[in-house]
């Protein structure tokens, strides 16, 4: 065994003893509420397909002729010869769907992300980042070579403190995540524009956990607030409550002739299938013509924060149906999904570094297509494991 092998295999050992070493789940079905998991049906409970709509016909229906017409990839890059007209049509849709002038697509949250901040933002700037965003806002940040400036959670004063602090950069940039996919709370966003506005700074939100959930028409939190011309770049996924994959930037048409120009996970990626952008089409136009599929998320959202609080256990300050069942330490979080999962509930631990120390959780999503009788089965099992996992009495 070579010497990086024994290093490796020493330090998940070390992930081992700390009930932090991850591994892959294999599922043989498509998501939806229920799914085929080890040979057993199960009610999923991880899943951020929200709305229902990652197997839905019409979805299916709109990526089956995609791939008939164009195949099953775009070939090639967009500035070479990807630039497939279901692609242009993609954003064109996203761009009206958010309100604002024109969308650019990438292949993944992650890429939008990776690919948009440091296009934006470099040495001579600043970027103002909430001290929870998503890894990949974090991780964009870093390419960026800006001086970053981390902000305690939601705190405006801090933001303030820190927007005041960077007079002196060509260019300030606050990020953050409207609906934090860990927590479920929401980013302050109305007073962080009016803190850009005073301050002459830029404003780049994450709407990943808040397209398909918030706002009319799910465009999500900028729209229900009616922010979204103030928002400066606003960045989301496809593959959430859209049901596809990919993700998108949309703004003004300078902000995304610019991201053509110089986002290089979008110059030197392969633009996206063809199945994917047509999908994602489809999920816009069913979100539209079903407004009811949001209102059953959140009733069901509802009803089952209200049951997982009446069996004794703790949920996190969440403002959507993201239900972060708070429990502590990563070893009693990953012995409740286990129960969870004898008792045919899918749902998994989020332990650190994912989440802070000491704030391991069971991250519970319900979907719109959840039935009544589905979330009673799911309370009675949570019920059931959490007394068998010691972490409630009754």
């Amino acid at each position: 065994m070579g010497f990086l092998q024994r290093q490796l295999l020493s330090e998940l050992d070390a992930l081992e003893r700390g009930a932090l070493r991850r591994r892959l789940r294999t599922i043989d079905s498509a998501h939806g509420p229920r799914i085929a998991y080890q040979g057993r049906s199960m009610l999923m409970l991880s899943s951020n397909n929200y709305l229902g709509l990652a197997s839905h016909p019409a979805l299916i229906r709109a990526a089956a002729a995609a791939s008939e017409k164009f195949g099953t990839g775009a070939g090639a890059s967009r500035l070479i010869a990807g630039n497939l007209s279901v692609l242009s049509d993609l954003e064109a849709r996203l761009a009206e769907f958010k309100g604002v002038e024109a969308a650019l697509v990438f292949g993944s949250g992650y890429l939008a992300n990776l690919g948009t901040i440091p296009a934006l933002a470099g040495p001579q700037d600043a970027i103002l980042s909430d001290e929870l965003n998503h890894a990949s806002l974090i991780d964009g940040c870093r390419l960026a070579r800006a001086p970053v400036m981390v902000y305690r959670h939601c705190d405006l004063d801090h933001l303030k403190a820190m927007l005041e602090g960077a007079r002196g950069a060509r260019r300030r940039i606050i990020v953050t995540d409207s609906v934090f996919s860990m927590d479920g709370d929401l980013a302050p966003l109305a007073d962080i524009v009016e803190l850009a506005r005073r301050h002459q700074a830029a404003v780049m939100i994450d709407e990943a956990h808040a397209v398909g959930v918030l706002g009319p028409h799910g465009a999500g939190l900028a729209s229900a607030l009616n922010l979204e011309r103030e928002i400066d770049i606003h960045m989301g996924t496809l593959s959430k409550a859209l049901g596809s994959y990919g993700a998108y930037v949309a703004g003004t048409r300078t902000l995304i002739d610019w991201l053509i120009n110089r986002a290089r996970s979008f110059i030197f990626t392969t633009g996206l299938p063809p199945a994917s952008a047509a999908a994602a089409i489809a999920a816009i136009d069913l979100i539209r013509s079903e407004p009811e599929r949001l209102r059953r998320l959140w009733d069901n959202g509802c009803y089952l924060s209200q049951g997982l609080k009446a069996a004794g256990f703790r949920l996190g300050a969440t403002a959507t149906p993201i239900l972060p069942v708070i429990v502590g330490q990563a070893r009693p979080a990953l012995d409740l999904a286990e129960a969870l999962i004898r008792r045919d509930v899918f749902v998994l631990a989020i332990r650190p570094p994912t989440v802070p120390e000491g704030t391991a959780r069971l991250r519970v999503t319900p979907i719109a297509d959840h039935t009544r009788a589905d979330l009673d089965q799911a309370l009675a099992a949570f019920a059931a494991a959490g007394r068998e996992a010691g972490l409630i009495q009754r």
